[in-house]
């Protein structure tokens, strides 16, 4: 497909206009300002529309779907054991796989090429990014609570028959990761191991870290003082490539070791207000240079997917509570919701509109818009006015997903449906 004559935001989130992109065997092969000589069939129109890369969604819960509006106005613990742990308890293979195929759907409407999961039941997850289309790193989540450790899990077979049927799966669009649920659902000896078999077979981790003021503090509690940054740095979970999602009530020297890690905090500041967690200390991390990614959290407690209201709040939210209004560029929040997540996935090629990536690009329609007129700054507009609805056309690894209200690899009324059905059927046995 060749991209004539569009607005795009170039590698370093610039604006330029009346741009020639052309895609072949999913990948940027021309960027240009003149049409170019070969033939990448399929000219697509881009007067009036912006082209840049697509979202990554660095933290979610696909299969939550289901739990949308179902646990409100409660604090995370009581939100988790009054609603959605009781919920779970009775999820099915089959119900998984109707509220991951409805999270795709969203996603893919919102212009989210990629999304890094917590969950579980792969053989539910792997069949909907084969279905859908989407880009996915899955991890398993897994808690304990006794002296068992990783290899006496139910987790761990299912890990080691995922390597195998899941890694790499669809052209290396799904990956798999190891994934920890937190400190505060699992013991010492289960990180440990988390950890042993992330490194043992080349895998990313992924964990939720000090997301609530009573899970960090009580991790002092039972940790000796250390603070789950620290306990996780000095036990060795960092040692491999890591996502930790939130990182909310980080203290000072929890900052330095995850710089010093590289581990990628992984933000859900929509999540993280709404459950009354607080907010991280974005602007010392970018600082920092800490790889700070935007994540929705599952819809359970966002309630959507839509990452362009995680990158608006992102860009506004510590103007306000530092006090400086130049903290967090416009640039620097579409680089957390594309290139940043990217690089937590270990997709080096994928997250920017440059030649020789990965053609995960969206398309934003601006025409008629009167939220995107007058446009003084393209990329202004594109994170304070700009709405996810405003996204006309998904393309992951080249293949166009979403365009113009219609979807090419999935039934939306009938995921729409399918998702319900399984919604009711749970709530029955509630």
């Amino acid at each position: 497909m060749l991209f004539s004559n569009i607005h795009i935001l170039d590698e370093q989130f610039q604006h330029r206009s009346g741009c020639y992109v052309g895609v072949r065997d999913g990948v940027i092969a021309y960027i240009g300002d003149v049409p170019p000589a070969e033939d990448f069939g399929e000219v697509y129109d881009g007067a009036g529309r912006l082209l840049m890369p697509g979202f990554v969604n660095s933290h979610s819960h696909s299969g939550m779907t289901l739990m949308r509006g179902y646990g409100e106005n409660l604090a995370l613990s009581d939100w988790l054991h009054q609603r959605i742990f009781p919920f779970e308890a009775k999820l099915t293979t089959e119900a998984i796989y109707n509220g991951t195929m409805l999270a795709a759907a969203e996603m893919l409407r919102f212009g989210i090429v990629s999304t890094t999961e917590m969950y579980f039941d792969a053989a539910a997850i792997r069949q909907a990014v084969l279905d859908s289309g989407i880009k996915m790193n899955m991890g398993l989540s897994v808690t304990c609570f006794d002296d068992r450790g990783y290899a006496d899990l139910p987790t761990y077979s299912e890990m080691l028959d995922a390597l195998q049927t899941c890694h790499g799966a669809a052209g290396g669009r799904l990956k798999l990761d190891a994934a920890l649920h937190a400190e505060y659902t699992s013991t010492q000896k289960l990180a440990e191991g988390v950890a042993a078999f992330a490194r043992e077979h080349g895998l990313r981790q992924h964990v939720h870290l000090s997301e609530t003021k009573a899970e960090h503090e009580e991790c002092k509690q039972r940790r000796n003082g250390r603070t789950p940054a620290r306990y996780f740095y000095d036990i060795g979970f960092f040692d491999g490539p890591t996502s930790a999602a939130h990182c909310v009530w980080l203290e000072d020297e929890d900052f330095a070791l995850l710089a010093e890690k590289g581990v990628t905090v992984a933000s859900c500041p929509v999540s993280n207000l709404k459950l009354a967690s607080g907010f991280p200390n974005a602007p010392r991390m970018l600082e920092m240079g800490i790889n700070y990614a935007l994540g929705t959290d599952s819809v359970a407690s966002n309630n959507n997917l839509n990452l362009m209201e995680e990158v608006k709040l992102f860009a506004t939210l510590f103007k306000s509570t530092t006090g400086d209004p130049t903290v967090v560029t416009p640039a620097q929040a579409l680089y957390a919701a594309t290139r940043a997540g990217a690089l937590a996935q270990g997709r080096t090629d994928c997250g920017l509109v440059k030649e020789g990536f990965r053609a995960d690009l969206i398309v934003m329609d601006l025409r008629n818009k009167p939220h995107m007129y007058p446009c003084h700054s393209m990329v202004n507009n594109v994170v304070f006015a700009g709405q996810g609805s405003d996204v006309c056309l998904t393309m992951v690894d080249g293949q166009v997903l979403y365009r113009d209200g219609l979807y090419t690899t999935l039934d939306v009324e009938a995921v729409i449906a399918k998702a319900n059905e399984s919604t009711e059927k749970i709530l029955r046995q509630l």
